[in-house]
């Protein structure tokens, strides 16, 4: 158990019981993780942990446990280690809705300055998996845009999104890679987004995903696979988005089927 034999205070938006059995028989590190959770509570966003001999002092237990329970909070996102400073606090995660909504405009809608850093942009021939996506023959040129995604000047994400050529031959004289692409395709180009299909798992970046968006491979990430479509059920883009799964939620509104 903690501590100091106490439970966690119960959250609505957070495990029953702090996730401890009522037999109270748990991994000593989780038990100091639990106790970790409420001492984040009170220090607050953008607060320096006490230091790894304080706590393990604190809680009477080894080093060793103590950085087991500071490392799942970590990938969890409840605290941000930065180097040479310590371990924080960290800030609330971003919330992106699994709606029709470009990122832009979900992280607007929080606060966030979006931006992006451009890695790819390139003409292909679509493989028959791509090609069955967006209605297209095989080896037809497909649009490939990869961007590192941006929330104020931190590094979230990284986005491939590959487009028919021949539904948008003029995309690219038009487009600026570095502001919205869903903005472009509405407003330039006279695109309808009506719907889209979106699925969402958990992965571990690459190396290569790793290093471009600037974070340790261990972390877990969320992955999103989404094809848009038009008025006319015709696909739009065919999107594989990769977000930190410390720093970000999805939230959808559900509604019962007529």
């Amino acid at each position: 158990m903690p501590a100091d034999n106490r439970i966690p205070p119960h959250r609505a938006d957070g495990p029953v019981r702090a996730g401890i059995p009522e037999h109270g028989r748990i991994p000593r590190y989780y038990a100091v993780k639990a106790e970790l959770l409420v001492l984040v509570d009170e220090l607050g966003v953008g607060a320096a942990l006490p230091s790894e001999r304080e706590l393990a002092e604190r809680f009477a237990v080894s080093r060793v446990t103590l950085r087991q329970a500071v490392a799942e909070l970590v990938l969890e996102g409840r605290l941000q280690r930065r180097q040479g400073s310590g371990t924080f606090v960290a800030p609330p995660k971003l919330v992106q809705p699994l709606s029709l909504v470009s990122y832009t405009e979900g992280m607007r809608r929080q606060g966030v300055h979006p931006g992006r850093t451009v890695i790819t942009l390139e003409r292909l021939p679509a493989d028959d998996g791509l090609a069955a996506e967006l209605a297209i023959e095989p080896g037809a040129t497909v649009i490939h845009i990869e961007r590192v995604l941006l929330a104020d000047t931190e590094r979230v994400g990284l986005e491939s999104t590959y487009l028919p050529e021949s539904r948008f031959p003029t995309l690219l004289e038009v487009f600026d890679p570095a502001t919205s692409l869903y903005a472009c395709l509405v407003d330039r180009l006279g695109v309808t987004f009506a719907e889209a299909e979106e699925r969402v798992e958990t992965v571990l970046a690459t190396p290569r995903e790793a290093l471009l968006i600037g974070t340790n491979p261990a972390l877990p990430m969320l992955l999103l696979h989404r094809v848009s479509l038009d008025a006319k059920g015709g696909p739009i883009e065919r999107v594989r988005s990769l977000y930190r799964g410390d720093r970000f939620s999805f939230t959808a509104r559900l509604r019962a089927d007529s």
